[in-house]
């Protein structure tokens, strides 16, 4: 299908009153995002089997209309992979879409891995090779070329073309509830305000600081996301993990001090180096109470990997007896995010409607099973 390139404001506002109408709109996003925390969107693609526009959000000022169309409750929208393009819903027009099914994850609940790709997905039912030559290119330079937006129409076509067949198979499997619930998830995730306080926690090795430690990584995490944002720079930009544990393992009293601690990067020291001195004198003065916790590692839990093991050989068997893999069940990461929870480690039991294994599609399928196989074997 010929797309047509919206560029001016009136042109996107009678196109979004024609789409208003469709039932299904296939959509996808370009975007850059190297330098910067946030992605820089590019493009706007969406097909509703009669049109394919490509909307230049550069040249285009006010993309309300746009955003409306993902909000409009009657149009079901469908993206491939669509992880980062809700980011770029939320951070470029603060847009939480509705009615919303993710292809990839039709896809896996097919049988198809947990991470096909769109030209993968393209040649398995049409035998079409996509040319995927545009897909590293710099979305926010003008002009675009014609290659590259026959590039971003095709992300779009063959999407629309192909989600009949996809709902077919996916409701005669028996999955199609399931793939709407485990899109609602990725949507409900991407929209949940990330906490400052616990940025720390994604560390690596943060588990072998002491409480007081942790209180200071805590303070420089968060100073780190509040830079990062304000600035619109990756968060390794402002300064880099090991320079946080060092400081934090160390709480040196000079920038002088800082260059010489084991693990800090010289650029962060020279370019960051005061501003992080003040951090740290900054946790100094926080109450000996508010510390957190030190953190228990799942993996020294006495019994662990034979715990794991039995768990994933339920959650198999809970697969295999409902038809669907074990990855589509349950990945390692929800299984430890269980076992962290059963075992109560870090206060995790106040955070029983966070464990995805015990919530959603997957509750009434082996959620009671799950708690009662868990009881029996490790009281």
């Amino acid at each position: 299908m010929h797309y047509q390139l919206i560029e001016d404001q009136n042109s996107l506002n009678q196109l979004c009153e024609q789409l208003a109408n469709a039932k299904v709109l296939a959509i996808d996003t370009e975007f850059v995002r190297t330098r910067t925390l946030y992605a820089k969107l590019g493009l706007l693609q969406v097909c509703d089997g009669e049109q394919l526009a490509l909307i230049d959000p550069i040249a285009i000022e006010d993309l309300t209309p746009f955003w409306a169309l993902l909000t409009n409750e009657k149009i079901t929208k469908v993206l491939h992979a669509c992880s980062e393009d809700l980011e770029v819903f939320l951070t470029a027009g603060n847009c939480k879409p509705v009615n919303l099914i993710d292809s990839q994850i039709i896809m896996s609940f097919l049988g198809h891995g947990l991470s096909l790709g769109y030209a993968a997905m393209v040649n398995h039912y049409t035998g079409i090779e996509l040319d995927k030559s545009e897909s590293r290119t710099d979305w926010t330079r003008r002009p675009l070329t014609e290659k590259q937006l026959v590039y971003a129409s095709a992300d779009v076509d063959h999407l629309f073309a192909l989600y009949p067949r996809l709902l077919t198979e996916i409701t005669e499997a028996g999955f199609l509830a399931y793939a709407k619930l485990e899109t609602q998830s990725m949507i409900d995730k991407k929209f949940t305000p990330i906490d400052e306080n616990e940025m720390y926690l994604n560390i690596k090795m943060s588990w072998r600081l002491n409480p007081k430690q942790l209180n200071a990584l805590k303070y420089l995490a968060s100073w780190r996301f509040q830079q990062a944002k304000t600035r619109d720079l990756p968060i390794g930009f402002v300064a880099k993990d090991h320079t946080l544990m060092a400081l934090a393992q160390s709480n040196p009293d000079s920038v002088i001090a800082m260059a010489t601690l084991e693990g800090a990067e010289a650029i962060d020291i020279r370019h960051k180096g005061k501003a992080m001195l003040a951090v740290l004198a900054q946790a100094d003065q926080a109450d000996v109470n508010s510390y957190p916790d030190k953190i228990d590692r799942l993996d020294e839990y006495p019994g662990y990997k034979q715990i794991f093991k039995q768990v994933k050989a339920f959650l198999v068997a809970a697969g295999e007896n409902n038809g669907l893999a074990i990855e589509n069940i349950a990945s390692k990461k929800q299984i430890n995010q269980f076992l962290t929870w059963y075992f109560d480690l870090n206060k995790a039991r106040n955070n029983a409607n966070k464990v995805e294994l015990l919530s959603s599609w997957r509750e009434p399928l082996f959620g009671q099973p799950l708690l009662d196989f868990a009881k029996k074997g490790y009281k």
